[in-house]
């Protein structure tokens, strides 16, 4: 699989090489202000595919980051929740109400 990998990269920067050997041409690009920059067309095609490229990149990275927090906060609350689950309730033990002696309590309440 490696081998295929590599013979892939190769191939591509051969056909990008024969590319930039044969249109090796400058190309007059029209800026603001009645400016005209020429350029060289591989050096063109290489600055508009950076141009799409970096901004899909950096939204690409802030998605990943953005599933990995949120994915360590579920992880964090699933162990949270696992030792709750985990530890023995504790034992409640329901005391008698204390009784109250008979004098205590006034006689016009007395049966």
């Amino acid at each position: 699989m490696q081998f295929l990998k590599t013979l892939f990269w190769c191939l591509l920067a051969f056909v990008a090489a024969m590319f930039t050997r044969n249109n090796w041409t400058t190309v007059p690009v029209n800026l603001w202000g009645g400016l005209i920059a020429e350029i060289n067309l591989p050096l063109l095609l290489l600055i508009t595919f950076l141009v799409g490229l970096l901004p899909m990149l950096g939204v690409y990275h802030a998605a990943r980051w953005r599933m990995r927090s949120r994915l360590a906060t579920a992880e964090r609350t699933i162990a949270t929740l696992r030792e709750v689950i985990a530890t023995p309730a504790a034992v409640i033990v329901e005391t008698p109400p204390l009784a109250i002696p008979a004098e205590s309590v006034a006689p016009e309440t007395r049966i």
